[in-house]
């Protein structure tokens, strides 16, 4: 019987630049901006500052976010990049101590020496392959599947802009106390962390609460703040 293994069953991407930022970006902007609009809404009885303060908020931690995973994941790029370089440097100059150290990652993995030493060098003779390889043991990365900081950037942008303008809508359409606001926050909190149990181990029912009680206590302690800043007069 000739042909490749049969596959029966397949993973999902864990190592892609997209997740992490999409999640956080939207569980940020709802959890941030919901808790900034709590927090006005304490100080203040006025629906067009509370609007404005929430429009800000998004605008800014939209920005702030793109801005800052942009940069994280450039420079966590070009790190794997340097020691990729580094690597294929050692390759060129010096084959025969990393062909041996190559077979002993094998040894180490519980294969024979001699069948090490043969896959190592079977591996080896392909310059590219010995260099994923040893990228992969080494370093744990891949040349080819390093993430992207354009997309995590944009992922956390849109993500974090529609976490934000939900406790931002009833005030946009003219409904005027938090009441409104605040359901319709603590029901995106809910779902958003139900949502997130479908690439994760975790119960929906779980997730969904473990979300909405942190934007809840977020909002609530910001909302006493206003409040408080507010009586004051200050």
């Amino acid at each position: 019987m000739t042909g490749g293994a049969e596959v029966h069953h397949r993973h999902r991407d864990v190592s892609g630049g997209w997740l992490r930022p999409s999640v956080f970006g939207a569980m940020d902007g709802l959890v941030s901006n919901f808790a900034l609009i709590a927090g006005v809404a304490g100080g203040t009885a006025s629906t067009r500052v509370v609007a404005l303060s929430g429009v800000a908020g998004l605008a800014a931690g939209a920005l702030s976010m793109a801005g800052g995973e942009y940069v994280s994941v450039a420079s966590q790029r070009e790190l794997a990049q340097a020691e990729i370089a580094v690597e294929k440097r050692e390759l060129a100059r010096n084959p025969e101590d990393e062909l041996a150290e190559l077979a002993q990652s094998f040894v180490d993995k519980g294969v024979e020496p001699d069948l090490a030493a043969a896959v190592a060098g079977q591996l080896s003779r392909d310059p590219e392959r010995a260099l994923e390889v040893h990228t992969q043991n080494e370093l744990g990365v891949v040349a080819g599947a390093l993430p992207s900081p354009r997309l995590a950037a944009v992922s956390s942008f849109l993500s974090f802009s529609v976490g934000a303008v939900l406790p931002l809508l009833p005030y946009l359409f003219g409904v005027e106390g938090l009441t409104v606001s605040a359901v319709v926050s603590c029901v995106a909190l809910f779902g958003a962390g139900a949502l997130v149990s479908a690439v994760t181990a975790r119960s929906w029912w779980y997730s969904g609460l473990r979300q909405l009680v942190v934007g809840t206590v977020a909002a609530g302690i910001t909302y006493g703040l206003g409040n408080m800043i507010g009586a004051s007069g200050l």
